[in-house]
């Protein structure tokens, strides 16, 4: 049987041309890391909530090899890697200043993970793979309507892939929502990672950038 892959299955979520696009993004679930820093640190914050994050996933994801059978479990290709971005003490994101950088990675999760069976991997990455754990957060998260587009290059070039989307917002009667709430949630920069910046050279990455929006009244 083939596996369930989000980005095939929605691909108006994962795979949006490199021009911008409207889009009222549904409810999903979600494993995230809340934290702060440069993220090209060694040894930071960040590395360290990607390697939680990964455990976490894979840990779900593999639990058919094991004893524990998750209810309406079925094989998928883990999500890629998403993040909300910030400065502190700013609503944007200043490419300039990453040391002042916040964020919340996270990796969507299947419609069959429970808050039980997140507590139960959580379980299994501290006692197997010593991980510290504390920070992981489960739920659901509803973005709503946004302006997304594909940008291909290294993550420093991104505003110029910002600039055409305010253009697009300004000229279809929307409005930038970052640093408003919807949702009980601060609606933030949203970036999704489908290269692997190891393998990939930076001219041909590709990110999804996703900007909240609200129609102007």
């Amino acid at each position: 049987m083939e596996k369930l892959d989000y980005k095939k299955q929605d691909k108006d979520l994962y795979l949006p041309k490199a021009e911008p696009v409207l889009i009222d993004v549904p409810k999903m679930k979600f494993i995230w890391v809340a934290g702060k820093g440069n993220p090209n640190s060694e040894k930071g914050e960040y590395q360290e909530a990607l390697q939680l994050l990964y455990a976490l996933s894979f840990t779900i994801k593999m639990s058919k090899m094991g004893t524990r059978k998750i209810e309406n479990y079925f094989d998928y290709v883990v999500p890629p890697l998403e993040g909300f971005w910030w400065n502190d003490g700013e609503k944007n994101v200043d490419y300039e200043k990453k040391d002042k950088f916040m964020w919340i990675s996270l990796i969507r999760q299947p419609e069959f993970v429970t808050k039980e069976v997140f507590e139960w991997a959580c379980e299994e990455v501290k006692n197997k793979k010593g991980i510290n754990v504390e920070k992981a957060e489960f739920g659901e998260l509803k973005e709503g309507l946004c302006v997304q587009m594909m940008h291909i290059g290294p993550y420093d070039d991104e505003p110029k892939t910002l600039e055409k989307i305010e253009e697009y917002i300004a000229i279809n009667y929307l409005k930038n929502d970052i640093g408003n709430v919807q949702n009980g949630v601060v609606r933030r920069h949203h970036e999704i990672y489908l290269s692997d910046p190891r393998r990939t050279k930076p001219e041909n990455l590709k990110t999804v950038i996703r900007i909240p929006v609200k129609k102007e009244k």
